[in-house]
């Protein structure tokens, strides 16, 4: 099925669909080149927001990670593959406190928790 793209408001909500569809039957996704062994939890510890990725074929070097406190976004490219996803954390975390490690094509990150509230002192 062929549809015109212009001005086409739902284009983004499309291609996402369209990207878990190739996910969830093996297949690749043509813009990142990732097949369904691309996988990504997110784990709301107590004290602590833990992410395990699995990014098979893509080296330490090739990794780039951002946080904002709410969004962790994942980058990654080489000559085969071109990986980016944004995933939204359950909680907001400290983002300075983010520690990482890759290991055999496991991504491990973990923040802390931001705190709910901060206290006012009144004068």
């Amino acid at each position: 099925m062929s549809r015109d793209d212009r001005d086409d408001p739902f284009g983004d909500i499309f291609d996402e669909i369209e990207r878990m569809m190739h996910g969830m039957t093996g297949g690749y996704d043509d813009r990142s080149g990732f097949a369904s062994e691309t996988h990504v939890d997110v784990y709301d510890e107590t004290d602590r927001v833990r992410l395990v990725a699995d990014l098979p074929g893509i080296e330490k070097s090739e990794l780039n990670l951002q946080c904002d406190g709410e969004t962790l976004t994942i980058s990654a490219a080489n000559d085969r593959r071109e990986y980016d996803e944004r995933v939204r954390l359950p909680v907001r975390v400290d983002e300075h406190s983010a520690t990482a490690t890759f290991n055999n094509g496991v991504l491990e990150v973990s923040f802390e928790k931001a705190d709910d509230s901060a206290s006012i002192d009144v004068r």
